[in-house]
């Protein structure tokens, strides 16, 4: 009996750890947009951040963007390597590879971590009066995208749309070392958000 409390218990742990950290403001929203439910309608842009998988990342951006969820894409990032192009430029590349005119691509190079590339974008986002946007991460990292960039621009609606998986982060995270570890650094990094 005690083992299946445990388990019980556990499985309610990563549920409620999955569910929490995995914001996804367009789950059942279908792949195109529906201008009859509000969270479905159309964004101004898609918003990309890199970091983890920074490739899985853009390519659900590019894919949003196919599917005609906003004309626009936000790529956010400084270089990883500082001797090579930032991350924002990586990303664009990726997305002209995939077919996205460079004329929709917008980047900010700068930022490095993720309160940055909230700040940073915000920036970048008002400048092109920008005023709705979709923001795009692994799943792990939503929930503190969405509170970072809600803080640095509570008059930008923001809805969250995470890659589900990516060669960090799955359904099965909790069967991973990594997994436990991505998850646990996010919840602090929440709880630092949240005291600030």
């Amino acid at each position: 009996m005690a083992i299946v409390t445990l388990v019980i218990i556990l499985a309610a742990i990563i549920v409620g750890i999955t569910l929490f950290l995995s914001k996804n403001d367009l789950q059942g929203c279908g792949d195109i947009p529906d201008a009859a439910r509000q969270q479905c309608v159309v964004a101004d842009a898609i918003v990309a951040v890199s970091g983890g998988d920074t490739s899985a990342r853009t390519a659900e951006a590019v894919l949003l963007y196919k599917n005609n969820w906003a004309h626009k894409l936000v790529f956010s990032g400084a270089a990883a390597d500082k001797t090579g192009p930032s991350n924002a430029r990586a990303m664009k590349r990726q997305a002209i590879i995939a077919g996205v005119p460079a004329s929709d691509i917008l980047i900010e190079e700068t930022s490095e971590t993720t309160a940055e590339n909230a700040e940073q974008t915000v920036r970048l986002l008002k400048q092109k009066q920008i005023s709705s946007v979709i923001l795009v991460t692994s799943a792990y990292h939503s929930r503190r995208v969405s509170i970072e960039f809600t803080k640095a621009a509570p008059n930008i609606l923001t809805r969250s749309h995470p890659v589900v998986a990516d060669n960090q982060w799955s359904n099965m995270w909790w069967t991973t070392v990594i997994g436990w570890q991505l998850a646990l650094q996010e919840l602090v990094k929440i709880m630092g958000v949240a005291a600030e």
